[in-house]
């Protein structure tokens, strides 16, 4: 298994997205950053917020695209193009609706099961699909017709409290991600359940 070099968080640009259920992979990035004392900053040739840290130990890229969310796979193959990052070598941090707020799953490779973001990214790397994924849990609303509203919506004060005990874990075991120990990573972060 390769090492991961780079990880994209998904989300929407701007003041009126920040705090949505869909930007829960660009808090995982941002999360990401804090952690290692980097700092995203706007990068127009990779279209979103960029930042080289050192991540227990591990020379990682950082990008959130400042796309919308169904155009994000522009700003994903521009990294890939400029640093010779392999699909393999990528960890795509994304909102899961099909996963309790509070839980979190790695997966590599499979479809975009309806997310947009993905959907592009698969598209902009010429229909590649076997990088990883980190599905942030939001839940879902219950009614198809409802996923779009919700999903731009804001988590209430509890849902939020559980995504973020997610992210929490998701950053407790990316060391071992990172560094290819995929069952080490997965055995943990898959049994976590946030309040």
């Amino acid at each position: 298994m390769s090492q991961v070099r780079a990880i994209i968080g998904l989300g929407n640009p701007g003041a009126d997205y920040e705090a949505t259920r869909h930007n829960a992979g660009a808090w995982l990035v941002e999360a990401v950053a804090r952690r290692s004392g980097g700092e995203l900053r706007p990068d127009r040739k990779f279209l979103g917020l960029y930042a080289r840290v050192q991540f227990d130990g591990q020379d990682i890229h950082l990008l959130t695209p400042t796309t919308f969310m169904n155009r994000s796979g522009g700003a994903v193959a521009a990294l890939c193009q400029f640093y010779k990052i392999a699909p393999d070598e990528l960890l795509v941090a994304h909102d899961e609706l099909d996963l309790a707020p509070g839980t979190a799953r790695y997966k590599t490779g499979g479809g975009h099961g309806g997310h947009n973001g993905l959907r592009d990214i698969i598209s902009a790397l010429g229909n590649e699909r076997g990088y990883h994924r980190l599905r942030i849990g939001i839940g879902h609303p219950g009614d198809a017709r409802q996923v779009t509203h919700y999903v731009l919506g804001r988590p209430g004060k509890t849902e939020h409290a559980a995504i973020e005990a997610a992210i929490d874990e998701c950053l407790a075991t990316l060391p071992l991600a990172l560094c290819g120990d995929w069952a080490k990573a997965m055995n943990r972060l898959h049994s976590f359940k946030g309040a």
